[in-house]
């Protein structure tokens, strides 16, 4: 027959054991915050010395336009890991739309199909900017593959080698978006899909193949996720995940499937722009 301690001994007990859980957990805390500080540090010594592209030097790509057309404003390569927001002062009179999205991620097919088309015409009519931040977090949701990353980097070769098809190829890209948990497009259909959408030749194959710019998607991925928006958003703001929108500066919070709810926001923020 056991008996139970008596109550004092039972409390000493009990927060003997609470002391030792929270030591535990601290100690756990500790190596998820070294951990996570340490793969940063080598994400980011491994973009200073590997090639970024050119055309993504705030680590998106601009496009503006006018008399219905659009292009992509060209710019130099981020030098040093280290970015440079786009300077907005010199596009106070249009809306400066700026996207961080995963090429995997349904919900950015999800608004991409929702307000796509209206944004088009909003840059290609000179009323608005759209710039395209692509960054990779759904890695783990490709059975190995990686393809978020890789989609990414082939977008990124575009950027580098036919920047004036940019916005087409992310077009194709969400055409082409497989489901979460499937492996994805090999190097052979993303380079398909790109001539799809008109960027073809040697360099942008051997540009995918080889997954130059993969120090870059990852670094400016952990630059999205770890960071304030800093240069982009008017008020600090933390990474919620893709798709995030800001419109001159504001987080956009409303439904990805609502056009009248978007329009709206960018109406309210640059009077004019949509209508």
């Amino acid at each position: 027959m056991t008996t139970s301690p008596p109550p004092r001994r039972r409390i000493a007990l009990q927060f003997a054991i609470g002391v030792v859980i929270l030591a535990v957990v601290a100690v756990l805390v500790v190596l998820v915050v070294h951990s996570k500080q340490g793969t940063a540090k080598t994400v980011e010594k491994a973009a200073v010395s590997a090639p970024a592209p050119k055309n993504m030097r705030s680590d998106g790509v601009l496009i503006a336009g006018g008399s219905g057309t659009l292009r992509t404003v060209l710019t130099p390569a981020v030098t040093g890991n280290k970015p440079v927001p786009t300077n907005v002062t010199k596009l106070g009179s249009t809306a400066n739309i700026v996207e961080y999205v995963d090429f995997q991620c349904p919900f950015c097919l999800e608004f991409e199909e929702t307000n796509l088309a209206n944004i088009a015409t909003w840059v290609g009519d000179g009323r608005a900017t759209l710039e395209l931040h692509p960054i990779a977090i759904l890695d783990r949701s490709s059975e190995g593959t990686r393809y978020s990353s890789r989609a990414a980097n082939a977008a990124a070769c575009v950027a580098d080698y036919d920047p004036q098809r940019y916005i087409f190829v992310a077009a194709a890209l969400y055409q082409k978006q497989p489901a979460e948990g499937t492996r994805g497009l090999t190097d052979t259909q993303l380079i398909a899909a790109l001539a799809s959408a008109g960027a073809s030749g040697p360099a942008i194959d051997s540009c995918v193949k080889t997954e130059k710019f993969k120090a870059f998607v990852a670094a400016s991925t952990l630059r999205a996720v770890d960071g304030t928006f800093t240069g982009v958003a008017t008020s600090p703001s933390t990474f919620q995940g893709t798709p995030t929108v800001f419109v001159d500066g504001a987080l956009y919070n409303g439904s990805i499937t609502d056009a009248a709810a978007f329009t709206a926001f960018v109406e309210q923020q640059q009077p004019g722009t949509t209508n």
